[in-house]
């Protein structure tokens, strides 16, 4: 269980400061097949090293990934940016709430290092929310991937954005440099967003995706929810929908794991079998790429998937 204080930069300071007086919520017991190893690799610690020396954060750590060990075993990082506090408060997230410090203007530059010194031939760049900024953080996302080009030029990038509600231009801004996925997850159903996802409007992030492709086509967009947060199996199957009306390629599908007692209860742990169907269900509505399983998170296994989208892409172009 992951501890809502944060004991570390601050003593005083709650982790989710708009969680504390909420009661307790139970989930049920974790079933055998979510649990992972846990990371004690040479390869993990090599990852964490540079990430430390680079001054960098990551979703891996501060969403609490169960994926983590697995993948920096493989020097594998997904880097965060515009700092570890976001200003949203979602009901499913471990990343520390407040208001964020500036923006360190270093940062794209140390992340293209990093990406050097890791030698990735993929990387995913996600961030926090930051209402606080005019274009939302848009034209740090935007030095970030050209620093990384700058970088390693054979670099792929992936990107998993906010939603930049109200911030007109934004998405322009980050489209413009060019990353070669755009990712933005919906995470739940639309009936759950009040309770899950409070701060964001689902048919705004449908229109954010579907606006992705009408200013360059080229780009492959991506999206994600979580499952076992009350929806129910048609809800899924409208998303899907939805996501492919907006031209969507890439669907990911994994369980919701609650990080604290205070956070979103898991409603229910869906068993291997319904991913399997889901993931078959997605693939009859056109997606290229679908990625469905209780451990299923949106930068897992991001590199071999963006090859297999690619080779989708080119097998339905002959």
């Amino acid at each position: 269980m992951v501890v809502i204080v944060d004991t570390i930069s601050n003593p005083l300071r709650p982790r989710h400061p708009e969680k504390v007086n909420r009661p307790d919520s139970a989930s049920p017991p974790k079933p055998d097949w979510i649990r992972v190893r846990a990371p004690n690799t040479r390869g993990y610690a090599d990852t964490r090293n540079i990430v430390r020396a680079n001054g960098l954060h990551t979703v891996c750590e501060e969403a609490g990934c169960p994926n983590i060990g697995e993948c920096w075993d493989k020097k594998h990082a997904t880097f965060m940016i515009m700092g570890d506090t976001c200003t949203r408060a979602c009901a499913f997230c471990n990343v520390k709430t407040g208001m964020p410090n500036a923006l360190d203007a270093a940062e794209p530059r140390n992340v293209g290092e990093a990406v050097a010194k890791l030698g990735l031939a993929h990387v995913v760049i996600t961030s926090v929310d930051r209402d606080d900024l005019t274009d939302g953080g848009a034209e740090h996302f935007a030095q970030t991937i050209r620093a990384i080009r700058a970088a390693c030029p054979s670099t792929t990038i992936e990107i998993l954005t906010p939603d930049f509600l109200r911030k007109e231009g934004a998405l322009e801004i980050v489209v413009a440099a060019r990353p070669d996925v755009f990712n933005h997850n919906l995470e739940t159903v639309p009936s759950c967003y009040l309770t899950v996802r409070p701060g964001a409007r689902y048919f705004h992030s449908i229109r954010l995706l579907q606006r992705v492709k009408e200013l360059d086509p080229t780009i492959f967009t991506k999206s994600g929810i979580m499952v076992g947060l009350g929806e129910e199996r048609h809800e899924v199957q409208q998303v899907m929908d939805d996501l492919r009306s907006a031209d969507v390629d890439f669907l990911t599908i994994g369980q919701y794991l609650q990080p604290t007692r205070k956070h979103h209860a898991v409603m229910r742990y869906v068993p291997p079998d319904e991913f399997s169907s889901y993931e078959k269900v997605a693939y009859t509505k056109g997606f290229l790429m679908v990625s469905a399983s209780p451990l299923t998170r949106s930068s897992h296994h991001a590199g071999e998937d963006f090859a297999r989208l690619k080779a989708a892409r080119a097998a339905t172009a002959r």
